[in-house]
């Protein structure tokens, strides 16, 4: 199970969450396994029974206007149920005070008791998405990814195949580079693979013989963009006279990654072949799959259909492609 601890919450700095701890350092090490925040609700009034563990507890202005209202008694029964669950932490939004009791009693079981200056829906839906980043399943992948047509092209093939100088030339011809090399790969759920660079490397491809340049220098941000939807996965792989590849299209192929199964098509590479225009072709058609034209199958409808209304005597359409 995929988890993050209260620590790097506070650490992150691109969604922008305004936190600042009030008491409960010891409990930073705490994890956060549900990529969702709650809010307390009758959890206020004693009943803990719809608390989940692990989870972002929220108090906007009305729990902290309820927990003020009530007795001194009552508010030291709710704050004692609502801290003995297991809850990842507690954070209060736009600048309202922490009532005395909460602090104490976070402080004593080591509970970190955050506060940001955001209101609350605006926290949410920042930690949300900060959550949905950090708790999804994630893995990277020895290849290039290109964004070719609107399509999220992954080119995988062993080292020296020419993955990156194919890229290159779909540079050239006005398509844009996410990411070279080093491809990192989040799903999200339910099943929607993302790709984008890693940092050290962003925006950088290397080059056998050229070396190490810089795609956004070299050719403008119109040549790169941060990350992509993963459509279609094609890999390069030396020209062998003895295998048998696809010549048809009609059953599909998939890559399965993080389980997710994504279109796959294994183009063979030998001199003379223009691969980089056939990657061009395949994102083409894959667009037209996707709209719901299948072009193989088509024509083998077509064939089918030629060869049922054909006359006795009379050549069928595979005798007339001979």
């Amino acid at each position: 199970m995929l988890t993050i601890p209260i620590i790097q919450l506070m650490k992150d700095k691109d969604h922008q969450l305004q936190l600042e701890l009030l008491v409960g350092e010891k409990g930073l090490g705490r994890k956060i396994t549900v990529p969702r925040i709650q809010k307390p609700g009758l959890a206020l009034t004693g009943d803990v029974s719809h608390l989940h563990p692990g989870r972002v507890q929220i108090l906007g202005k009305s729990e902290i206007r309820y927990l003020n209202s009530l007795s001194p008694a009552d508010q030291k029964r709710v704050i004692s149920a609502l801290c003995k669950i297991e809850i990842a932490c507690i954070v209060i939004t736009n600048k309202n005070e922490a009532p005395p009791l909460l602090l104490e009693t976070c402080k004593k079981k080591n509970i970190p008791l955050l506060r940001s200056t955001l209101l609350t829906a605006t926290l949410i839906n920042r930690i949300t998405r900060f959550l949905e980043d950090q708790l999804t399943a994630s893995t990277t992948i020895h290849g290039v990814l290109m964004d070719v047509y609107g399509i999220g092209v992954m080119i995988i093939g062993k080292s020296g195949i020419g993955k990156s100088e194919c890229a290159l030339d779909l540079i050239l011809k006005g398509h844009r580079l996410v990411a070279d090399d080093i491809v990192n790969v989040k799903k999200k759920p339910p099943a929607t693979l993302y790709g984008m660079g890693s940092e050290i490397i962003k925006y950088h491809m290397e080059i056998r013989g050229l070396g190490i340049i810089n795609i956004k220098d070299l050719f403008g941000v119109a040549a790169i963009r941060d990350r992509k939807l993963i459509e279609l996965v094609v890999e390069l792989h030396e020209w062998d006279a003895k295998a048998e590849y696809d010549r048809l299209g009609i059953e599909e192929k998939n890559y399965t990654l993080l389980d997710v199964h994504v279109p796959y098509i294994l183009i063979p590479v030998r001199p003379g072949r223009n691969i980089t225009t056939i990657i061009e072709v395949a994102a083409r058609n894959q667009l037209l799959k996707s709209a719901g034209h299948h072009s193989a199958r088509e024509f083998q409808e077509y064939l089918t259909n030629e060869i049922s209304a054909r006359t006795p005597g009379q050549k069928n359409a595979w005798e007339m492609l001979e």
